[in-house]
């Protein structure tokens, strides 16, 4: 019986030490991939981070140069804009729109516009995604996950005359 009780022991021994040494390999790959870079803004010589209005900055510029991109931004945003673009010397606000969450490595935008009446909100919205990833990706070296984008409205070309119109009255009333 003593021989018997031995043989359990020996292979708990082994199955301990056989985990023991998976355990030491884990480590050795996760010290591995810690040390390694993970991607150009992760070096051997150092981290370089980039912060999330940096990222949305870039953003912004990006889906502004699309065509059929009319103004970015909800309701709330744009009348905010048009208020402190009569600020002389204002900058300003390209981030108006933009939203993002970001990683070290990676990032997701979500990008709110109005389209310009006429303007496929396909086309526009796909336009967007690209040259949002290209700008993001080539400035900064994150990965672009994903963009979304929330067209909230649609810009009619009777609206500017309507604005034209209705500031030229307020100035009559001076």
């Amino acid at each position: 019986m003593a021989s018997n009780a031995s043989i359990p022991q020996t292979g708990q021994q082994r199955e301990r030490a056989v985990a023991r040494a998976q355990e030491a390999d884990e480590k050795q790959q996760d010290q591995q991939q810690t040390a390694a870079p993970r991607g150009p803004l992760q070096t051997d010589r150092g981290v370089t981070t980039v912060e999330e209005t940096v990222v949305a900055k870039i953003a912004g510029m990006a889906a502004r140069e699309v065509p059929g991109v009319y103004d970015m931004g909800n309701a709330m945003r744009r009348a905010f804009s048009a208020v402190t673009d009569r600020i002389p010397n204002s900058q300003t606000n390209v981030t108006g729109g933009i939203g993002v969450e970001k990683g070290e490595t990676q990032a997701a935008i979500d990008v709110t516009v109005v389209v310009e009446y006429g303007a496929s909100v396909v086309e526009v919205g796909n336009a967007i995604r690209r040259n949002v990833i290209e700008q993001v990706e080539k400035a900064t070296g994150l990965e672009v996950i994903e963009v979304n984008v929330n067209v909230v409205d649609v810009h009619l070309p009777d609206e500017d005359d309507e604005q034209s119109g209705g500031e030229q009255r307020s100035s009559d009333l001076r």
